[in-house]
């Protein structure tokens, strides 16, 4: 018999995740795919060709008799650092066209939510590849997730400077989670791993959360691997996978999501909010 097949994205922040399953006490045990756009993996599961999935939240209230792994997820508490809206100066409130990461889903989803209903506005949206530069040139705001968002310096006052292709300019970085809990209060849950009721028995025999705890516990390697790939300190690095990101859901997250569920269907931006229903 085959082994189960799982996906996710292979971006730093789901490393801790997936560890396990490449180095650790699953090695060999499941079958991974791993592919840089997070949508992948719900496309995947939709699709019925894995067993489980690291999927962005939304994908749940698309995907067909869905499925929820409690407890372990990608997500914040109060900032993430890498899901960030980039402007060239203005206000948010300001902004009036957005290029969108067509990476995740679910970071799409809430950077809607946030200009309809915390800022009032509806600016002009538009899907865009993952290039600062190029998301510029035809719009005023840029939505950018994972390893690309994480590579933009933060500062204190929301502005920094990057190298772009033409000359060094200035910008400014907004962290969704920041804006999300100065708004709500609550944390914010981005993916979490899902199957369907069709694929729940296979899904069923894999431990998420230890494979999570054994990745939490590996760290340093993890970092070692992203090295090259990502300008930040040793220590920075850790602080981020450590710190800002978030593999479980507290109170104060499941409450986000609920909420984020609820808007989401407010702004038409899913059919209906289903019922959560868990593994």
């Amino acid at each position: 018999m085959a082994p189960p097949r799982i996906s996710a994205s292979s971006y730093s922040n789901t490393a801790p995740l997936v560890w396990s399953f490449l180095y650790g006490q699953n090695r060999g045990r499941y079958e991974l795919i791993l592919d840089n756009a997070p949508a992948r993996s719900a496309e995947l599961l939709a699709a019925g060709r894995v067993d489980a999935a690291l999927v962005p939240v939304i994908e749940y209230q698309r995907i067909e008799n869905a499925l929820i792994v409690p407890q372990v997820c990608v997500g914040a508490r109060e900032r993430v650092r890498s899901v960030c809206l980039v402007t060239k100066g203005e206000n948010l409130a300001d902004v009036k066209t957005v290029s969108l990461d067509v990476s995740s889903r679910t970071s799409v989803a809430l950077t809607k939510i946030i200009f309809r209903e915390f800022f009032n506005t509806n600016p002009e949206f538009q899907s865009a590849e993952p290039y600062l530069d190029r998301m510029l040139e035809t719009s005023d705001c840029a939505l950018l997730i994972g390893d690309p968002a994480l590579m933009i310096a933060d500062s204190e006052s929301s502005k920094f400077k990057v190298q772009s292709s033409k000359s060094e300019e200035q910008f400014r970085k907004f962290d969704l989670v920041e804006i999300w809990r100065e708004f709500t209060g609550f944390g914010f849950v981005f993916a979490m791993w899902m199957t369907r009721e069709d694929k729940k028995q296979n899904a069923g025999k894999i431990d998420f959360a230890s494979a999570r705890d054994e990745g939490l516990r590996h760290l340093d390697e993890i970092i070692s691997n992203y090295e090259t790939e990502i300008s930040l300190t040793h220590e920075d690095f850790k602080k981020y996978l450590s710190e800002n990101i978030s593999y479980s859901v507290d109170d104060s997250m499941q409450k986000g999501l609920e909420l984020y569920f609820e808007l989401a269907a407010k702004n038409e931006l899913i059919d209906r909010n289903k019922v959560l229903r868990f593994l």
